[in-house]
């Protein structure tokens, strides 16, 4: 079993590399978010400040790098280089799924890397909830948290990437019994997070309910796990699969749908991923109502290039921001969460459609 995960985990990142891996015909619908313009300065430049605290970290500007891997060789290095990155840039990291160390504590070494260059960042452990609902009790839980001495851990819902996976295994039905006693026995903050397909109202509100801390709404639009699971399929000849994959593409909430469903439904702490290309989109995802962005694909394809070339690209969304923040005159991030924007197209026509006010983000006074 545990080499048959560390394949899956080689041939994820292979693809994610090699292929275009990203929604085809649906955005994360941030085209459709617009900032009203202040064409007079309202505030130094020099003196924006993008920190943040969430869920009790001080971080640098409101980035996580997403979830990516480890369980294999191959991430070991690429784990390393972003857990450097981050730690110097003060931000925060999610490691993959560590059912392969679970199964395998030869494979520890490739989670435990990530502490181990990141001493003082905030590190999130991850299991799937296929396995939280199945055979994990809390024991696996607090073994992912105490693996990399993680300051939350995420448990994440690939329910359709489950279904096309030729290993997978969609059940789930006992996942909220399991979030209860979770939530009532852990000591850290505990994340659920969706992988590319987002999360709608009703979710938010029974996640609540059951006491987690935090959504990461992981939204459609960016990396599409169908996608990723219909290329593995095509080279293994499995037509039933690549079809799965290949119709449910580009399926999901978009992102800046997701972030409003669940920030205006729930008091949860609230992630937003799933096509955050730019730091302007961060700044959309915080005016929208997120607490924090996670960005995932840009990171990995950078990691493979080397430390540098991930500052690089972590400091370039934080240069956009900033820029941003400069254009809308706000110098603190949670003042983006009262600048005016304005909703047009799908993005609109969803939330409207839900019974959404979304006026009443184009009145916000500054």
């Amino acid at each position: 079993m545990a080499n048959e995960t560390e394949r899956r985990k080689i041939d994820h990142i292979r693809i994610c590399l090699e292929k275009n891996v990203e929604a085809k015909n649906l955005t994360s619908g941030f085209e459709n978010v617009f900032f009203v313009h202040r064409a007079v300065p309202r505030v130094d430049y020099e003196s924006i400040d993008l920190s943040v605290d969430f869920l009790g970290h001080k971080f640098s500007a409101p980035i996580i790098v997403e979830a990516l891997t480890g369980g294999a060789e191959k991430a070991t290095e690429i784990n390393r280089v972003i857990a450097l990155a981050v730690e110097e840039l003060g931000l925060g990291m999610g490691v993959g799924s560590q059912r392969a160390a679970i199964e395998d504590e030869s494979l520890e070494y490739t989670f435990k890397v990530v502490r181990e260059n990141a001493p003082n960042a905030f590190i999130i452990a991850n299991l799937g909830y296929s396995q939280i609902a199945s055979e994990y009790s809390v024991k696996e839980v607090k073994r992912a948290v105490e693996m990399i001495e993680a300051n939350a851990i995420a448990i994440h819902l690939n329910t359709l990437q489950e279904v096309i996976q030729t290993e997978g295994k969609p059940g789930g039905k006992s996942l909220c019994d399991k979030i209860i006693d979770i939530a009532d026995a852990i000591d850290v903050p505990l994340i659920i997070k969706e992988t590319g397909c987002g999360i709608a109202a009703e979710e938010a509100e029974l996640l609540e309910s059951l006491g987690v801390d935090c959504i990461d709404v992981a939204g459609a639009g960016g990396t599409s796990w169908a996608a990723v699971e219909y290329y593995r399929a095509l080279e293994a000849g499995d037509e039933t699969k690549k079809h799965l994959g290949e119709a449910f593409w580009d399926w999901g909430i978009p992102t800046a749908v997701s972030i409003v469903e669940v920030s205006q439904t729930t008091k949860l702490k609230v992630i937003a991923s799933g096509g955050i290309r730019s730091g302007l989109h961060i700044a959309k995802s915080i005016a929208l109502g997120a607490d924090m962005t996670g960005i995932a694909l840009p990171i990995l394809k950078a990691a493979v290039l080397g430390l540098e070339e991930v500052k690089r690209k972590l400091k370039t969304f934080m240069e956009c921001l900033k820029t941003c923040m400069f254009l809308v005159g706000v110098s603190k991030i949670e003042e983006l969460k009262n600048t005016p924007v304005i909703l047009t197209g799908l993005v609109a026509e969803w939330l409207k459609a839900r019974g959404f006010n979304i006026e009443e983000y184009a009145r916000r006074a500054p």
